[in-house]
């Protein structure tokens, strides 16, 4: 178990650290298509590294989930998919040409009026459903960093984005939340704008279907989530 928590130790502080302190000092030596690829190859090496670790590491049971869990956690991977599906259908500063985009004043539309992280909350929501639904220390470990990359990389992210943008970011972050539908429940944005769009609801419950069906086939093992799984 040793061996797992190193490889996802290092598959999340690599990530961190090339994001941040060491981004603009690499990107000055190698360009932005050199640091892409470095950063490409250390990420695939230490995912590579730490799933195969996961694969090697013991199974140690925790707790054993009851099956309410199962179909909750179905709920919020089908939210999830919707999530993903969705931050390639709209418009997103938070992840590439952000100046480009809110010189064009981008309001948030579709998933990006529910959370303005939408990609990192779909990574979130699949480490919380499946650390809960399994009760393994091994998937606690592997999918904990996961979520731990994804949902700190965003707060993270937002800092960087406010340092480079200024008040054109502060603008558009303003009018939307790191949180899934923080600006709802604090009143910058109507309920309405929490409708993700019926294509992003119908790809995202199409890939659903795809994993719930694939996952036997891949994993080994049912999800659970719904009775024909």
């Amino acid at each position: 178990m040793a061996g797992l928590a190193i490889a996802v130790a290092l598959f999340v502080l690599t990530h961190f650290i090339l994001s941040h302190p060491l981004r603009a000092p690499l990107v000055a030596r190698l360009g932005e298509k050199g640091f892409l690829g470095l950063y490409s190859l250390v990420a695939a090496a230490t995912l590579i590294w730490a799933v195969l670790a996961y694969r090697a590491a013991p199974t140690q049971q925790l707790w054993v989930p009851p099956l309410w869990v199962l179909q909750v956690g179905g709920l919020l991977m089908l939210i999830a998919c919707i999530l993903f599906v969705g931050s390639f259908l709209a418009p997103n500063p938070a992840m590439v040409e952000a100046g480009r985009l809110l010189a064009k004043g981008t309001a948030p539309k579709g998933v990006m009026g529910i959370t303005r992280h939408p990609m990192m909350w779909a990574f979130g929501l699949w480490a919380v459903v499946h650390v809960a639904a399994t009760g393994r220390l091994e998937t606690l470990i592997l999918a904990g960093g996961i979520g731990i990359l994804a949902l700190v990389g965003a707060r993270l992210q937002d800092g960087k984005k406010a340092a480079q943008l200024g008040a054109a970011w502060a603008a558009y972050a303003g009018s939307t939340s790191y949180w899934p539908l923080g600006a709802q429940l604090s009143g910058r944005l109507g309920w309405s704008r929490a409708w993700p769009g019926v294509l992003p609801v119908a790809i995202g419950l199409a890939l659903y279907v795809v994993l719930v069906m694939a996952h036997p086939l891949v994993i080994g093992k049912a999800t659970g989530a719904v009775p024909w799984s």
